[in-house]
C-alpha cells in the first residue's frame, strides 16, 4: 500500500471519528434540548423525524453532486457545516432557531454520510480486503467520546453552548486539515498527488451509466431493507435510550446519558474485531449472528426491571447491530463495482428511512401504549434481517466488470475475499 492510501485511510477514519462525536453530542442531550426550547413530548417526534428526512434529501443531492465533483470535496465541505449546525442547536433561544439549525444539520449529515461511505468502499476495493468495519469502529469511538462529553456536561450542569463550543473549536480545523489527504476512487488524493493506484481508481469510477435501471434497484432492494431495519434499531437507541432510562426505568438525568455510551463502546468492540470475522467466516454469518444478538438485546431492554438490566440490553444491542450497517455498504459496493458511488448514495437514503420510521414509531407507541411494548417492534424488524442475509453473499470483483450477482458459495475465505 502506498503512503497516499495510508494517509487517505487515516484521514477518512478521522472524519468518521468527528462525525461520531458530533452525532453523539446531539442525540444524548435530546432531553436537555427539549427543555431548553420548551418542546413538548407530542412535538418532539416531529423534530426527530425532520432530521432524517432532510438527511435523505442531502443523500439524494450527493448522488447528483458526485457525478460532477469527487466525493472527497463533498465530504470536505459538508463536515464543517455539520459541526457549525451542532453549535447552532445550542445557541438559539426560540423553537424556530433550533428548527433551522436541525434542518441544516440534517441536510449536511446526508451529504456527509454518503460521501464518507463512498470513500470507504472505494478504499476497501483498493485494499482488497474488508476494512469498512474499521471505519465504523472509529465512528463508534467518536460516539463514546461524544457521549462522555455529554455526560460531563450533564454532570456539571453546563449549558449546551458551553458543552458544544470547545468540541467544535477543536474538530473544525482538524477536519479541514485532514481533508487534504482524502482519496477518491482508491486512487486520487485531494490536495496531494496520488500515484501507483490509477487502475483501481479507473475501475471504481469508470462506469456511471446504466445504474438507474429498475434491475439495479431490484438487486439493491434487499440491502435497502436490511439498512432500514438496522437503523430503526439504531435510531431507537440514539433517540430514545436516554428518555427510556429516565422515564421508564427511573434513572437520573446523568445516568440517562450512559446507555448510548455503553451502546457505542460495544459497537466499537464489535467493529474492531468484525473485519476479522468477515474475512474468516464471511459476511453472511457475521450479519446473521449480529441480527440475533441485537434482537436479544431489544428483548432484554423491553423486560428490564431497572436501569442496570437495561444497560445490559443496550450492551447486547451494540454488539449485534454494529456489524450490519458497514457490511451493507460494503455489499452494495461489491454489487455495483462500476457505479458504487451511486449505489451507496441510494442505499444511504434507507439509513434515514430507518430513522424516519423508527423514531416516530417508537415514540407514538410509547405515548399510546407504553415504551416497553414499543421496544419489541425494532426487535421483530431486526430479526427480519435473517431472511435477507444471503444478499451479503456477493462475489467480490477486484477488476471491475458489470453488475455482480449474489452467489451461493461462502465469501471471505480467500486471501482477498470479503
Amino acid at each position: 500500500m502506498t503512503d497516499v492510501l495510508r494517509r487517505g485511510r487515516a484521514s477518512l477514519a478521522f472524519s468518521f471519528f468527528a462525525q461520531g462525536v458530533a452525532f453523539a453530542l446531539l442525540v444524548t442531550r435530546i432531553p436537555a434540548i427539549q427543555d431548553r426550547y420548551g418542546i413538548s413530548d407530542a412535538l418532539l417526534p416531529a423534530f426527530l423525524a425532520a432530521v432524517p428526512v432532510l438527511a435523505g434529501v442531502g443523500s439524494v443531492a450527493t448522488e447528483q453532486l458526485v457525478k460532477r465533483i469527487p466525493p472527497s470535496r463533498v465530504l470536505r465541505w459538508s463536515q464543517p457545516v455539520v459541526l457549525l449546525a451542532l453549535l447552532g442547536v445550542a445557541a438559539g433561544d426560540h423553537v424556530a432557531e433550533v428548527a433551522v439549525a436541525l434542518g441544516v444539520f440534517g441536510l449536511a449529515v446526508g451529504a456527509l454520510d454518503a460521501s464518507m461511505n463512498m470513500l470507504g468502499v472505494s478504499l476497501q476495493r483498493t485494499y482488497g480486503r474488508s476494512i469498512m468495519l474499521g471505519f465504523h469502529a472509529v465512528y463508534s469511538l467518536g460516539g463514546i467520546v461524544g457521549a462522555s462529553l455529554a455526560w460531563a456536561g450533564a454532570h456539571w450542569h453546563l449549558s449546551l453552548f458551553v458543552s458544544y463550543l470547545p468540541v467544535v473549536v477543536v474538530l473544525l480545523p482538524a477536519v479541514l486539515i485532514g481533508s487534504r489527504w482524502y482519496v477518491d476512487n482508491g486512487g486520487g488524493a485531494v490536495g496531494a498527488g496520488a500515484s501507483g493506484v490509477k487502475e483501481a481508481g479507473d475501475v471504481a469510477g469508470g462506469k456511471e451509466t446504466g445504474e438507474a435501471g429498475p434491475v439495479v434497484f431490484k438487486l439493491l432492494l434487499p440491502l435497502c431493507l436490511v439498512m432500514t431495519f438496522a437503523y430503526i434499531g439504531d435510531s431507537t437507541v440514539s433517540n430514545w435510550s436516554a428518555k427510556y432510562l429516565q422515564d421508564v426505568l427511573g434513572s437520573s438525568e446523568q445516568l440517562a446519558t450512559v446507555p448510548y455510551n455503553v451502546y457505542m463502546v460495544t459497537t466499537l468492540l464489535g467493529r474492531a474485531i468484525g473485519d476479522f470475522g468477515v474475512r474468516r467466516f464471511g459476511a453472511v454469518a457475521v450479519v446473521r449472528v449480529g441480527a440475533v444478538v441485537a434482537a436479544l438485546g431489544f428483548g432484554v431492554v423491553a423486560a428490564a426491571p431497572g436501569a442496570w438490566v437495561g444497560m445490559l440490553g443496550f450492551t447486547l444491542l451494540g454488539l449485534g447491530l454494529c456489524v450490519i450497517v458497514p457490511q451493507t455498504f460494503a455489499a452494495a459496493g461489491r454489487l455495483f463495482p462500476g457505479a458504487s458511488d451511486t449505489a451507496i448514495a441510494r442505499l444511504n437514503i434507507f439509513n434515514y428511512v430507518g430513522f424516519l420510521v423508527g423514531s416516530p414509531l417508537v415514540g407514538a407507541l410509547g405515548d399510546l401504549w407504553n415504551y416497553r411494548v414499543a421496544m419489541l417492534v425494532p426487535m421483530v424488524l431486526v430479526l427480519l434481517t435473517l431472511r435477507y442475509a444471503r444478499s451479503f453473499d456477493v462475489e467480490p470483483d477486484r477488476y471491475g466488470g458489470g453488475h455482480e450477482r449474489p452467489r451461493t458459495a461462502d465469501v471471505g475465505r480467500g486471501s482477498n475475499g470479503l
